[in-house]
């Protein structure tokens, strides 16, 4: 009989101890999608930041709802056709698209009046309020785009972008971080600020360009900012973020494997509280 309630003691005590398992949804752009897809950068990464994060706590199921090249206004626009499912958990990564396809931003406003998808806020209030109706228990975690150095697309040099130090459509990439803090203020969600991260700032980007020294035509390697207003030709030069260039990211924009452990780390410390 004393061995038995020292058993169920024993089981009782473990059993306290044990987490429930948690569903999370991460919703995304580009950065969410690589997480399986590792070819797409030329192998140039090992795994994203949900798989870090789940290495880390094995008692999270995460399902990727990333979607290359989309903003918010395209999940908005999808939530039926995507089917995002009932979760316990769900991030939203966004704001780098809306940024570079020059959205109008709008107000909280936007965001508190439901006033459609004709702004960031806006997308931002469909997206959360899809997510309140599938379970309006699960927890929401806001994410801040990264800053951005000149991207190239490893796969097809044609697509190029400039990086965050410079306006778009009369924008900057910092006032759509500051649009996700102040929905995540409003609603008093827990907001993962990587934009204003000292780590990930855009001359930690990546070691150095490398382009056609305008004068000597020899290829040079130029450090952050030395790089802007140096001429780029898709047709003829070289890719010029070399595998040694690589830091936080590997293509000026998406994170390399010491980009997603940043990244990662961020996001174990708010799930550790869940």
């Amino acid at each position: 009989m004393k061995k038995l309630l020292t058993s169920f003691t024993l089981l009782l005590f473990f059993c306290s101890f044990s987490r429930k398992n948690i569903t999370w949804v991460a919703i995304g752009d580009s950065i969410t999608y690589l997480n399986e897809h590792a070819n797409e950068t030329g192998n140039r990464i090992t795994k994203g930041y949900m798989t870090r994060v789940v290495e880390k706590l094995p008692f999270i199921n995460y399902i990727n709802q990333g979607h290359n090249g989309w903003t918010s206004g395209a999940i908005a626009e999808n939530l039926e056709k995507i089917a995002i499912p009932s979760a316990d958990v769900y991030s939203i990564f966004l704001g780098t698209n809306d940024w570079w396809q020059g959205r109008a931003i709008g107000n909280l406003a936007d965001y508190k009046n439901n006033t459609g998808n004709k702004t960031f806020y806006g997308s931002f209030r469909i997206i959360i309020n899809q997510l309140r109706s599938l379970n309006n228990n699960s927890k929401i975690i806001l994410i801040t785009p990264m800053q951005r150095g000149d991207f190239v697309y490893i796969a097809n040099m044609e697509n190029n972008a400039y990086g965050s130090y410079n306006e778009k459509n009369g924008k900057t990439l910092a006032q759509f971080a500051l649009a996700i803090d102040s929905i995540a203020q409003f609603e008093k969600f827990t907001l993962v600020d990587l934009y204003n991260t000292s780590s990930l700032r855009v001359e930690k980007l990546v070691k150095y360009k490398r382009l056609k020294d305008p004068q000597s035509g020899n290829y040079k390697n130029y450090l952050y900012p030395n790089f802007i207003g140096i001429p780029f030709n898709s047709a003829t030069d070289e890719y010029p973020y070399p595998k040694e260039s690589i830091d936080i990211t590997y293509d000026g924009l998406h994170p390399s494997d010491k980009g997603y452990s940043i990244i990662a780390n961020k996001l174990v410390k708010v799930f550790k509280k869940y």
